[in-house]
């Protein structure tokens, strides 16, 4: 003879979140935040410091070539740059002011009567 057993008690507990629990997940959002604008500021930047080396390489090309008028347009444009990247603080100042100075020196250089 087989006795009906009632269906086992299924209890729900709702666990509430622990105080540091419901600050990590608070966080969560502004961490996604930083995390999405940072990566967005590192392709910025990127992209000026690659525009920077490209025009300063560009100009150091044109004065080896001994393209004097050539190389003051492309000089004008590098520095141009370099001053941009400087300003946003993409790169440090003196790094510019250096990259600058030793543009202007060759070209000074390589303008200078034989």
């Amino acid at each position: 003879m087989s006795v009906k057993l009632p269906p086992p008690l299924v209890l729900c507990y709702t666990r509430r979140m622990s105080r540091q629990h419901q600050r990590t997940t608070e966080n969560k959002h502004k961490v996604d935040k930083r995390h999405r604008t940072s990566e967005e500021r590192r392709e910025r930047n990127q992209a000026a410091k690659s525009r920077a080396r490209t025009l300063v390489t560009k100009a150091r090309r044109t004065i080896g070539a001994g393209e004097t008028t050539t190389a003051n347009q492309e000089i004008r444009a590098a520095i141009s740059a370099l001053d941009s990247a400087a300003s946003k603080g993409i790169i440090h100042r003196n790094n510019a002011a250096r990259r600058k100075s030793r543009l202007m020196r060759a070209l000074a250089k390589a303008t200078q009567p034989a």
